[in-house]
Parts: structure tokens; C-alpha cells; sequence
């Protein structure tokens, strides 16, 4: 009797444990492969479009369908492009297939790249945040695809960010292509559940709204940690970058390094200003990563955050501002210290404004509050999971 039941608990105990596997949209190939038999397909995928360990556009041609055109976007198809880096139209060695990128003379396919196409697949890691291209890549596949009548189907995955909302609301005359949306620095949204904020608010161009459909996930809790099995871009190659990057990322527009020619990039920040610190790291080039790190080959003073563990970075649940409050503090030309570029990236100039008059961290973020608040009820009613 023991021995049945100990048997009974053991099978109990895994089907719970199989039921609650996270499967991500890419593997429920039963929800969307039925959509694609015998039509022309456009994939926007790169080195994460994934089946495990197989690639997307691998799976999908070995089940015999009739893929035409990959479409990449910024660090290119195999992820290997460091950020910013012009990426040129290609082949894909492995296929054959055409690679057309949308990270070079246009960042919105045309209408004739979209030609004798009859559906879209979008598989893309997302990061979580409004300066990570991806987002505005998803916007304009949805809006090319839109007028030429192509539904796009979103193959869901995790947002490893999603846990929060937090920052500034962009406004309308800082719009870029690192931020398009009147949205926070930190969404937390999946690239399912931002597409549908997309359409449900109208902002492709003339309001147009696109055929959509989200292969989502199961099992999929957003404050659960999610470790990115690829990394997304060539300089976020861990758990801990990926955490620290939306707090990092305003050193982009700064006179600041991140780390870029460096084996820690987005886990530590310096500068040749910042004498006063003795962690120490000298940017060099790194092939594919890192081509012209800022200060290249210069000695930079700083602070290594790679030892704060990863639980640590996600238990805050916010944007952490003393980094850049303090790199601030201990520039000694703080005329030069910001570039037009951290507008786009703040998404405002007020958080220049305030910096610089000595505002506090708490005052800052007080002032984002309202604003939070009002997004973060825009958004209920997008989202897909707990």
C-alpha cells in the first residue's frame, strides 16, 4: 500500500513539475505551423530565434516550410554587430536565404522586400527596455506589413526586465529610433504584449492597425527570473548585464564607458576623469563587439558592479540612478559630460535638467510617479500573463 502510494505521490509530482515548464511560442509550433503551410513566409529573426538548440529558420525548413526572406535586425542575423554598426544586406551561408537588413539604408522593410509575401513570423530576445531597437524594429514590421495587408504572427518569449515599470515617460520631441512610444524606460511588457499595445493604441502611421497574432507561452510568470539561454546582442552576454542595462545605458549618452572593449561590458562604468576610484580597466577592440569602445586604449577609473549578484540587481525592481548621479558628481568637465544622444535615451530633457541642478534621487523619481502610474493602467490591458 505504501509503496503504491509513494508511487501515486512520485507521478503526481512530476506532472506538476512537467506542467509547469515554461514553453516559449517559437516551440509551440502546434498553435502557428498550421498558418504557414503553403504560403510564403518573411522571418524577422537573428542568433535567439531558437527551437532549443536548433535555429528557427533550421526548424521551419526541415518541417517543409516555404521560408523566403529573413529579415535582421541591428547587430545583424547572427547577432555578431556590435551596436549602432551599419549591417548591409546578405546571404545566409547555412540556406541560402536572402537577409535583408533592417538596420542599415531602411529600418522599415518596403514594400517591395515584402513582395509575395503571405505571412510575417517575428522572433526576437527582448531585453525590457524602450532603448533596445527591437521594439522599434516589431513597430515597423507591423506597420510595413499593415498597409501591405500581411498579418504578422509574434512568437512570444520572456521579458528577463518584466518584473517592473520604471523611469521617465517619452515625450513625443525626443522620439527615435531608441524610443518611439510615449512608454518608461522600462516596459515590462513581453514583445507579445507590447505588439498588441501597438495596434490597441494606434500608433503605426495614419493609425493603421495590423493583423496580429501571439503564439503565447505557457507557463510564463513575468516576476519569475529568466536566464537568456543566447545572448540577445553581442555586449550582453549575461544575466547580470542584462539586469544592470537599463540602469547603464544613459552612460551611452554620456562621457562615460560601460564597459564596451572590455570582458565586463554593461557590469562596470569608468571614465580617465574619474581618478578619485581604484578599480581600473583600459578599453581595447574586440572583434565583433567592440570595433571603437569610447577612451579605446586609454585607462579608465571606475566601478566594477559584477559583483553584485543577480538576485540583488532584480530584488530593487526599479532603475538605479546613483550610478550615473555619481559618475556625474566625479566628472571633473561636466560642460561635456552629457551628449544630445542622452536625450533620446532619457526620452526627455528634463532628467539632464535635473541632474545638473542637483536634484535628488528621490525627487527625480517622485517626479516620474504620475506619469508611471497612468502607463501602468494603459497597460492592463495588454497584458497576457500574471
Amino acid at each position: 500500500m505504501k509503496q503504491t502510494l509513494s508511487l501515486a505521490f512520485l507521478a503526481l509530482a512530476t506532472w506538476v513539475a512537467q506542467s509547469q515548464t515554461l514553453r516559449l511560442g517559437a516551440e509551440r509550433t502546434e498553435a502557428y505551423l498550421p498558418l504557414l503551410e503553403n504560403k510564403s513566409v518573411g522571418l524577422v529573426g537573428n542568433q535567439s530565434s531558437r527551437i532549443d538548440t536548433a535555429h528557427l529558420v533550421d526548424s521551419l525548413l526541415s518541417l517543409g516550410i516555404h521560408l523566403k526572406t529573413i529579415f535582421s535586425p541591428e547587430h545583424g542575423f547572427r547577432g555578431d554587430v556590435e551596436a549602432g554598426a551599419h549591417i548591409q544586406h546578405g546571404k545566409d551561408v547555412k540556406t541560402g536565404l536572402p537577409i535583408l537588413s533592417l538596420y542599415g539604408r531602411n529600418k522599415k522593410p518596403t514594400a517591395e522586400q515584402l513582395k509575395d509575401l503571405e505571412v510575417v513570423i517575428f522572433d526576437l530576445q527582448d531585453v525590457g527596455t524602450r532603448f533596445y531597437t527591437y521594439i522599434s524594429t516589431l513597430h515597423y514590421i507591423m506597420e510595413s506589413c499593415a498597409e501591405q495587408g500581411i498579418p504578422v504572427i509574434v512568437l512570444d518569449r520572456p521579458n528577463p526586465n518584466g518584473h517592473y515599470i520604471d523611469g521617465p515617460i517619452l515625450e513625443k520631441k525626443h522620439a527615435s529610433f531608441v524610443g518611439m512610444h510615449p512608454i518608461p524606460v522600462v516596459h515590462g511588457m513581453t514583445m507579445g504584449e507590447y505588439a498588441k499595445m501597438i495596434n490597441g493604441e494606434k500608433w503605426l502611421d495614419n493609425g493603421v492597425q495590423c493583423s496580429l497574432m501571439i503564439v503565447e507561452m505557457e507557463n510564463y510568470h513575468r516576476n519569475e527570473p529568466y536566464s537568456l539561454p543566447v545572448p540577445p546582442s553581442p555586449n550582453l552576454s549575461s544575466d547580470q548585464a542584462i539586469a544592470l542595462y537599463p540602469s547603464l545605458c544613459f552612460f551611452e549618452g554620456a562621457n562615460v564607458s560601460v564597459g564596451r572593449g572590455t570582458e565586463k561590458p554593461f557590469e562596470i562604468f569608468g571614465s580617465p576623469e574619474f581618478t578619485g576610484l581604484s578599480f581600473m580597466f583600459t578599453p581595447r577592440v574586440i572583434s565583433g563587439k567592440s570595433e571603437n569602445p569610447p577612451f579605446k586604449n586609454q585607462l579608465c577609473y571606475g566601478v566594477d558592479l559584477s559583483p553584485i549578484l543577480y538576485d540583488s540587481i532584480r530584488n530593487e525592481k526599479r532603475l538605479n540612478l546613483s550610478y550615473l548621479l555619481q559618475a556625474y558628481q566625479l566628472s571633473t568637465n561636466k560642460t561635456k559630460f552629457f551628449n544630445p544622444f542622452f536625450e533620446k535615451l532619457a526620452g526627455t530633457d528634463t532628467l539632464r535638467k535635473q541632474i545638473v541642478s542637483g536634484v535628488s534621487e528621490k525627487a527625480i523619481r517622485k517626479s516620474w510617479q504620475s506619469d508611471l502610474q497612468q502607463f501602468a493602467e494603459m497597460r492592463k490591458k495588454y497584458l497576457l500573463y500574471d
